[in-house]
């Protein structure tokens, strides 16, 4: 049998080596926008719209409230304006995307490490809210 082990072990060694340097960033989330998003243009005239979305966690804390984790989200050109132009503060996304983790030197010297999601897809979950006093037509 040592044939049989030396060949799976070559053959292992060959997916290893394929796999290298490829990997799955992925991230899928469903939450509400925990404030409105807001939109800027770079140098190069290129829309980006930075939104914080709260997601709830799976189960609830100590005292029964559903804790969130508010993640920090990144659109760019034509999907960050049409969320800058749709979503407000309150509403309900899903979100598909990659995470993004860059570091960079603070203004003081000391480093610093940012998180985000670099959004591929925004998908609208819920109806706008209509303005308080506004009737339906």
């Amino acid at each position: 049998m040592p044939q049989a082990q030396d060949a799976t072990e070559e053959r292992a060694a060959k997916l290893d080596s394929r796999a290298s340097g490829r990997g799955i960033n992925q991230i899928i989330l469903v939450g509400r926008l925990a404030r409105d998003p807001e939109m800027r243009t770079t140098g190069e005239g290129v829309p980006r719209t930075w939104f914080v979305l709260a997601v709830p966690r799976g189960s609830a804390g100590a005292d029964g409230d559903r804790e969130a984790d508010f993640i920090n989200v990144v659109a760019w050109r034509q999907l960050a304006s049409t969320v800058a132009e749709h979503l407000t503060k309150g509403r309900l996304v899903g979100v598909t995307g990659r995470l993004r983790i860059s570091n960079f030197e603070g203004q003081d010297g000391a480093r610093r490490t940012t998180t985000e999601v670099v959004a591929d897809q925004v998908v609208f979950l819920d109806a706008p809210r209509k303005p308080k006093g506004q009737s339906e037509g």
